[in-house]
């Protein structure tokens, strides 16, 4: 191993197997670079990240968020309660909550689904539309207006 230390305070390690340990003292942060391409940031608020080769990023937050950020622009986060958020490139929100429903946010409409089979829709116009597992269809205006109501 060997190791360079910094006026700064700053401290390098090269480790036998290639592994690259750098401390950087002012920020108390370490970074480790992995001869694979695979790079660990660990801060003082123990967040940790991780810059894998083909571009993704994961992230792991005090509160054990974890953050996953792919070369394609899609987003992933896994709160702790078990909700699950994921962010397409192009915007669109899905929303998976730990209780089993899901909501769905796009330009054009929000939507959220209910485990029993009902489907509440937002649409951009503000027209509501609500489609319950009965079969029961109900619509209402931007003004909160049923315009139908179809048992």
């Amino acid at each position: 191993m060997t190791t360079i230390s910094f006026f700064n305070g700053d401290i390098k390690k090269i480790m036998p197997d290639q592994r690259v340990i750098y401390y950087y003292a002012d920020a108390q942060t370490t970074h480790t670079a992995y001869p694979d391409g695979l790079e660990v940031l660990q801060f003082p608020n123990n967040q940790i990240e991780k810059h894998y080769p083909d571009g993704t990023q994961e992230i792991v937050f005090p509160d054990h968020t974890v953050k996953c950020l792919y070369s394609d622009g899609l987003k992933e986060t896994f709160f702790p309660d078990g909700t699950v958020v994921k962010v397409e490139k192009n915007g669109d929100k899905t929303v998976v909550f730990s209780n089993g429903q899901k909501e769905i946010h796009t330009v054009q409409f929000k939507r959220r689904e209910y485990p029993d089979g009902t489907v509440k829709t937002v649409y951009c116009n503000g027209r509501q539309e609500t489609k319950y597992s009965t079969g029961r269809i109900r619509i209402k205006d931007k003004e909160g207006n049923i315009i139908l109501d179809k048992k």
